[in-house]
């Protein structure tokens, strides 16, 4: 069920859920959390749809804040989905205009589950500090993509110098398999040392930074970055060791090829994650993540002193 709200208020609109609970019983209770989604109008379908999706693992109450035009005059329009149009959430689409087109905490307040934790996502235009922003603020947790940053390398550094505990952002989180697999070979193999890593990425994925830094910090090793063309995501790692070298690659999107000393080459179902299954992994914690703020604030800085060669491919 969609319902439309135009030229409306707060008030109106959480009046409006609770006579859909009334009438119908079409939303159910038991959420655990508010997602607040903060992005711009025309570009909040993919971010609710994946968290619809996501939904099902987290229930939740989805507020979409959609920035509809500085320039127009101020009007606030809604639209609640629930039921089959909402997962197993609820979603409250605002699109604010003029002087509500600004995040802000107040238009979301009357929104809020009551005693529930908050989590604040920005699919799309970062800001400058999220924990600094009127809805960062109040968040447990914040999300934030440097993928889809005009400039994601920077987009990282500049999460790096404003990182607070509770920031977190999907180029990391897309890591969890690739960190999973090396984990588990360097607790399989002998205690050889690792001299030296590379790490072969495209030149424009924070991810392949991230993934890095994480190698850095890990195994206190010289890393190389080896600079694959935009668009390809990461595709290999080769752990260089007195014992014999480790090699995990991925020429495609899904499945990886693992080699290592005295063993023959294993076949690893290692597929890109896709946007739904990175924030229900966010959603699933809402403490915060120590390991990747000490990648950011200690790994990555060590990281980008370290070459960026072309790959030969």
């Amino acid at each position: 069920m969609i319902v439309d709200l135009p030229d409306t208020t707060t008030s109106k609109i959480s009046k409006k859920i609770m006579a859909l609970r009334e009438a119908g019983g079409v939303i159910a209770l038991g959420r655990v959390l508010t997602l607040v989604v903060v992005t711009k109008s025309g570009l909040e379908e993919e971010a609710i749809e994946a968290a619809n999706e996501a939904s099902r693992e987290h229930p939740c109450r989805i507020i979409v804040l959609a920035d509809a035009g500085a320039s127009a005059p101020t009007r606030l329009d809604a639209q609640i989905r629930v039921g089959g149009d909402a997962g197993a959430s609820e979603v409250i689409l605002l699109r604010g205009y003029g002087e509500l087109a600004e995040e802000s905490e107040s238009l979301v307040a009357a929104l809020l589950l009551p005693d529930a934790p908050i989590v604040a996502w920005w699919p799309h235009g970062a800001p400058r500090n999220a924990c600094e922003t009127s809805i960062g603020k109040i968040a447990h947790r914040r999300i934030t993509d440097a993928a889809n940053e005009a400039d994601p390398l920077a987009s990282l550094d500049n999460l790096r110098s404003t990182y607070k505990a509770g920031d977190t952002d999907l180029a990391w989180t897309r890591l969890t398999n690739w960190r999973i697999q090396l984990a588990a070979v360097l607790d399989q193999v002998d205690s050889s040392p690792v001299t030296a890593v590379a790490v072969e990425g495209a030149s424009d994925s924070p991810s392949t930074m991230l993934l890095a830094a994480w190698l850095t910090l890990a195994l206190d090793a010289p890393v190389t970055i080896v600079a694959d063309p935009a668009g390809t995501g990461i595709r290999r790692v080769r752990l260089t060791r007195t014992g014999g070298d480790i090699q995990l690659y991925r020429p495609g999107l899904t499945v990886a090829e693992l080699t290592q000393p005295g063993q023959p080459a294993q076949r690893i179902s290692l597929p890109r994650r896709s946007l739904k299954d990175c924030l229900a992994e966010e959603l699933r914690r809402l403490d915060p993540d120590e390991v990747f703020g000490e990648v950011i604030t200690m790994g990555l800085p060590r990281t980008n002193l370290r070459s960026v060669r072309p790959s030969e491919r």
